[in-house]
């Protein structure tokens, strides 16, 4: 029999809609006289609920403090999408970039950036980076191309640099060659002093702002000596920092007057910050932070806000004992957006700002560690309506995210993967239906409407 091209698609579903969701009634036209000339007014997007995700039993008793702050409804993306293994040849990687030529520049924490050129192949390991610690959480972190690349060639990295003292973490510019083989000019432009002899928590996401400035996640070290560290301005522990290219404190930092570190202070009071995006619309910043048992978060992050770590959370430690007599709430303090329990240990994120698969335009999309999946956030305003999980039967810890430049995500595992997720074309109902419609249809008998 031959199979269904994937125009047919539509009506199938249409079909599959009516038939499985009696309660739904079609609207009524009748506006007899309604003017045939007036322009089309396009159609929202009808997303597909489900029952929450998450059905784990959580580790606390602790309260949401609002509606929607955590186990939302989940979702079901409709269109058809494929991901497919472009390489599994990476050695840990940390982070990854897109290039305005559709090259991909991904991190490796042992100390090598590798380039995935536009015919599939991998290029050989650039080195030549300075004193790494790469033991534990430490190496050559994250990668952020420049918005002005092609007349610059900068690349921004970050890394736990080793010290007389321990270790820290510390932003580095360098510029690509023209045959994209090798770095020039690697400058340290900032370091988050203190350093400390932990190898762990340095947070390290880097992104630019709509101003050209860096934004750059720390974390607070993941000691019972340095977590306070988080709180207080004099110290570049638990905070995002914003820095010009040349390392300098970007102009209208909200603490600029305050001298010394706190100059470079952008937000404050966050545990191990590995996610960090800006939104397409807003261009605000928004941030995924790990947690300690539980109570990881996604968070709005504004100017000169304290995001509350370690006072409040919505975890514990990870013996159980609670941690501040088990405050989630505190007047000054922000609340995240959205917080998970159990914990899904939340990295890289994006914006997903594309409009190939319509339903996931200005959706959230997270790399989680622990989680061992992808999640996606539809989002209502500043409020998460919808999370769903991808890609969780590939059993991968994913790093980070990439949105690339045909509307594709580009997905990065510790176990040394590198996905391409992307819409499903000329796709046709036969013995290899996609995994995304296969879910669509299991989780009907749980389906609504919007």
């Amino acid at each position: 029999m031959k199979s269904l091209r994937l125009k047919s698609l539509p009506l199938i579903m249409s079909l599959i809609l009516f038939a499985c969701a009696p309660n739904v009634i079609p609207p009524i036209d009748n506006d007899d006289e309604l003017d045939e000339e007036l322009p089309e007014v396009p159609s929202p997007i009808e997303y597909i609920f489900t029952d929450p995700v998450e059905t784990n039993r959580a580790n606390t008793n602790f309260l949401p403090a609002f509606e929607g702050q955590t186990r939302v409804q989940g979702v079901i993306t409709s269109t058809p999408y494929t991901s497919t293994i472009l390489t599994n040849q990476l050695n840990e990687p940390w982070g990854i970039d897109v290039l305005p030529s559709g090259e991909l520049v991904i991190t490796e924490k042992t100390g090598q950036l590798r380039i995935l050129k536009l015919d599939g192949s991998l290029s050989e390991p650039i080195r030549g980076f300075p004193s790494l610690n790469t033991t534990g959480q430490g190496g050559l972190l994250d990668v952020a191309v420049s918005p002005n690349f092609i007349e610059d060639r900068m690349l921004v990295f970050t890394l736990s640099l080793r010290t007389q003292n321990g270790s820290l973490s510390a932003v580095m510019k360098a510029q690509l060659s023209s045959d994209l083989s090798s770095l020039s000019n690697m400058t340290i432009i900032h370091q988050a002093t203190p350093s400390f002899s932990s190898n762990a928590h340095f947070g390290s996401r880097v992104v630019f702002d709509h101003n050209g400035a860096l934004l750059i996640s720390t974390g607070d070290r993941q000691s019972l000596q340095t977590r306070g560290n988080a709180q207080t301005l004099n110290n570049g522990h638990g905070k995002i920092i914003r820095i010009t290219l040349d390392g300098d404190p970007a102009p209208n930092n909200p603490f600029i007057d305050q001298g010394g570190y706190a100059r470079y202070i952008y937000a404050y009071g966050l545990r191990n910050t590995q996610g960090l995006a800006i939104h397409p619309q807003t261009q605000e910043l928004w941030g995924s932070d790990m947690g300690p048992r539980g109570g990881d978060e996604l968070n709005r992050i504004l100017s000169s806000k304290n995001y509350g770590w370690p006072f409040i959370t919505y975890g514990t430690e990870y013996n159980g004992t609670l941690i501040n007599q088990g405050k989630t709430q505190n007047d000054g303090m922000e609340q995240p957006v959205y917080y998970w329990d159990p914990a899904v240990a939340p990295s890289g994120m994006i914006f997903y700002h594309s409009d190939v698969i319509k339903e996931w335009e200005n959706n959230i999309f997270i790399a989680t560690l622990r989680g061992n999946h992808i999640i996606r956030l539809v989002l209502k305003g500043n409020t998460v309506l919808a999370e769903e999980r991808l890609l969780s039967s590939e059993g991968q810890r994913f790093r980070d995210l990439a949105m690339g430049l045909q509307g594709e995500i580009y997905a990065i595992t510790d176990e040394g993967r590198l996905y391409k997720i992307s819409k499903l074309n000329n796709f046709k109902v036969g013995k290899k239906m996609s995994f995304q419609l296969f879910n669509f249809l299991c989780f009907f008998t749980n389906i609504s409407y919007t």
